[in-house]
């Protein structure tokens, strides 16, 4: 390849910008032990000098090595690989600039020049929108003019620079198509410097706003939603700090796949969970949830999906289910308010029950339930206090007056002694008594209103005719049955989370450390609507990131199968298709389009990238051949792949499969839920855990457990065939692959 003109010059720039990165590296370090020292020095004095001081030395030079101790782990995170991209670009009214972008700003600290520029930055977006020419660009809601002369790409490896290619609209992006060549393992946190127009759109998209985005597999949906968090904190990170934004991803296995992107991106404490695991760390509550997975695979055995069976789990789901739970909270709200009575101190009426009913019902509305207890309590106390205080004064001139009516009004001494005694004795005694009453009465009047122990206020839902009667009226009497028959006993599933969220939400309400502000989702169409409705009730916010792909919705039989009920949910919210697909190659996605075609959804097709590579291959296998299948993993080995996955439909045949290979002296790792990824292993998956993830090859193999020609099987093959980077095996009895069948009658 011949070398580009300019190749000594960026060289000369990139050797600058790493000579100038390790001087202020090798200050970030002495910073880093000084103030090290300093702090050891502090913490010594302490023991016998005045510690004010010490203290406040301690406190400085904490400050200082934090920063110091940030500066330098900045550095260390871009050293090898400084900057992706550079503009020729000049500002309206200014000189021309070299802007090199990065993954983090650098300037230099005397003449404030960038070294790098920020990819999140405004300016930056002019290299991922702008077009060469005359443009426009936003700064703070503020637009500026500038001319755009040239868009650069380097290769930079290991410090070293390896490739330069100048870009615009009309050339073919070979760094895309590069990254699109490369490894599953490495291309997650590269993608950065390959962001496309219309996934740059989103990620810069309004920030104050919810977002839908309906994205093909494989178009980038959950990088997308990683750099819009990188992208949120870099731009609005003052109003939200990190730990107020929440990533919810579909299981800690795929938590385990996006770990390392997230501090690559500069972010640093936000939450990432499941939503499982969200809701209970926010309502404290222990349960023994059973396994969701079993249900799919229980559904994905059946010939004929009973529709009885499925009714509690899709009842749960919905938004009729949540306006129940309203009905629910009302009713528990009512019976509260009529516990309400008239305060008293002694003989004499403090407040009414009508002003703390109306402060319960109306004025404190908006507040959780036990909130609005705490609220009311507080007012009691401080109008106790007050009226105590108005009373004991009234009181005191009473018995004053009453004295000196005796001691001036009675001439006879021995009455006048006595009706005098008569009076100290009871303003002694019944001052005091009022007093003390009077300290203790918001307390006492408050003892009335229990703690709700939402648990067993659910439980008592799902087992009480007369109340399911009562807030399910519409429900037919074969609907009441069946949901009441099938809570008998006691067990918990992942549907009950929503109805439990919402009613600690509005009874007790979510505790601040679990009160995020910002929400992030992926998979979002294996959500139910209720699941989506009590998240933002609880959370009090609609500033949601979903991101998902109804073709992927192997939880249709109790999730979204539409996005009409979240646009209904979320009416601010704008809505987004990504159709293009940047992982397959154009002989897989052809394939796997005619599962996609074959969907309910009537979802568009999706487009991949003018990128070739093999055909997918069929193996048929009447019966398992372990020597086949370790021959053919290591002959993908053998081409130069890393990441290999053998993907079945269920749990259970990959644990079939997983133990006849380890037979036949291969590597081999079964995935579960909570399983860490390996690199040096063929990985046996079960189909409804590879969503999201993405592979150098894969083996979809059926044998005991074939895909059927059925709406979850469908999407469960969907899934497995669009997980691959560059090669797809269809390994199994062909006769019972739906794909198979089509492509031999085609």
């Amino acid at each position: 390849m011949q070398q580009h003109p300019d190749f000594a010059f960026e060289l000369e720039r990139l050797t600058y910008t790493k000579h100038y990165m390790q001087q202020l590296l090798e200050e970030s370090q002495r910073d880093v032990k000084s103030s090290q020292d300093e702090i050891r020095k502090s913490m010594a004095d302490l023991e016998y000098l005045d510690s004010s001081l010490s203290y406040i030395n301690i406190l400085t030079n904490a400050r200082f090595f934090e920063m110091a101790r940030t500066q330098k782990e900045g550095l260390e995170a871009i050293q090898l690989k400084p900057y992706f991209a550079r503009i020729h670009f000049r500002k309206e009214d200014e000189p021309d600039e070299l802007l090199y972008i990065g993954k983090t700003s650098l300037f230099h600290r005397e003449t404030q020049e960038p070294i790098i520029v920020d990819w999140r930055s405004p300016v930056a977006n002019v290299y991922y929108d702008g077009r060469l020419g005359d443009l426009t660009y936003q700064v703070r809601d503020e637009e500026f003019e500038g001319h755009l002369y040239s868009k650069r790409q380097y290769r930079i490896e290991e410090g070293e620079l390896l490739a330069i290619r100048d870009i615009d609209l009309t050339t073919n992006d070979e760094l895309l198509q590069e990254a699109l060549a490369g490894k599953a393992d490495t291309r997650l946190t590269e993608i950065v410097s390959t962001i496309q127009a219309e996934q740059n759109a989103i990620i810069r998209a309004n920030l104050k706003q919810p977002i839908i985005v309906q994205g093909a597999a494989g178009s980038g949906k959950t990088t997308i939603a990683l750099h819009r968090i990188s992208y949120f904190l870099y731009t609005m990170g003052e109003h939200f700090p990190s730990e107020k934004l929440m990533i919810l991803a579909p299981s800690k296995l795929f938590m385990d796949y996006i770990g390392d992107v997230l501090p690559e991106l500069g972010v640093g404490r936000i939450c990432q969970t499941t939503y499982t695991e969200y809701v209970l760390n926010a309502t404290g509550l222990k349960l023994k949830l059973t396994d969701s997975d079993a249900k799919l695979e229980q559904l994905t055995a059946t010939e004929k999906l009973d529709s009885e069976a499925l009714f509690v789990t899709r009842v749960k789901g919905t938004l009729t289910y949540r306006e129940m739970m309203q009905r629910y909270v009302h009713k528990l709200e009512q019976e509260m308010a009529e516990q309400f009575e008239d305060v008293y101190i002694e003989k004499y009426r403090i407040i009414k029950a009508s002003r703390l009913k109306k402060l319960f019902l109306k004025e404190f509305a908006y507040m959780p339930v036990e909130k609005r207890l705490e609220r009311i309590k507080i007012i009691l106390q401080s109008d106790v206090n007050r009226k105590r205080k108005q009373l004991l004064a009234m009181l005191s001139t009473k018995y004053e007056d009453a004295l000196d009516r005796a001691l001036y009004g009675i001439r006879d001494d021995a009455r006048r002694k006595a009706r005098l005694t008569l009076i100290l004795d009871e303003r002694d005694e019944r001052l005091p008594a009022i007093e003390k009453e009077g300290k203790k009465t918001a307390t006492v009047y408050m003892r009335r209103f229990k703690k709700f122990n939402i648990k067993k206020l659910y439980r008592e839902w799902l087992t009480d005719e007369q109340l399911q009667a009562n807030l399910a009226a519409n429900w037919s009497d074969k609907e009441r049955t069946t949901f009441f028959t099938a809570h008998q006993k006691e067990r918990w599933e992942l549907e009950d989370l929503a109805a439990l969220y919402y009613l600690h939400a509005k009874l007790k309400g979510v505790a601040d450390a679990w009160k995020m502000r910002v929400v992030f989702i992926d998979e979002v169409q294996d959500y139910s609507e209720f699941q989506l409705a009590a998240l933002q009730d609880g959370l009090e916010t609609d500033m949601f990131t979903m991101v998902g792909d109804l073709a992927q919705g192997i939880h249709s039989y109790r999730a979204l199968t539409s996005w009409d009920p979240v646009k209904t949910l979320f009416p601010r919210a704008t809505y987004t298709t990504l159709q293009k697909s940047y992982r397959t190659t154009i002989e897989i996605m052809n394939l796997a389009n005619q599962v996609l075609e074959q969907m309910d959804e009537n979802l568009p097709l999706v487009e991949p990238v003018v990128r070739h590579g093999r055909e997918p291959e069929f193996y048929d296998m009447p019966t398992f051949e372990g020597d086949k299948i370790a021959q053919l993993y290591r002959e993908i080995i053998g081409r130069g792949h890393r990441s290999v996955a053998l993907i079945c439909k269920t749990r259970t045949e990959a644990e079939n499969i997983h133990m006849r290979l380890l037979k036949f002296d291969l590597p081999v790792q079964l995935i579960g839920n909570q399983s860490d990824l390996s690199g040096e292993s063929l990985l046996i998956v079960p189909s409804h855990l590879a969503k999201g993830l993405e592979f150098d090859a894969v083996l979809v193999v059926a044998f005991d457990e074939p895909f059927r020609d059925h709406p979850i099987d469908r999407k469960l093959l969907y899934v497995a065939m669009t997980r691959p980077m560059h090669e797809l095996h269809m390994v199994g009895v062909l006769g019972n692959h739906i794909i198979s069948r089509r492509n031999q009658d085609a």
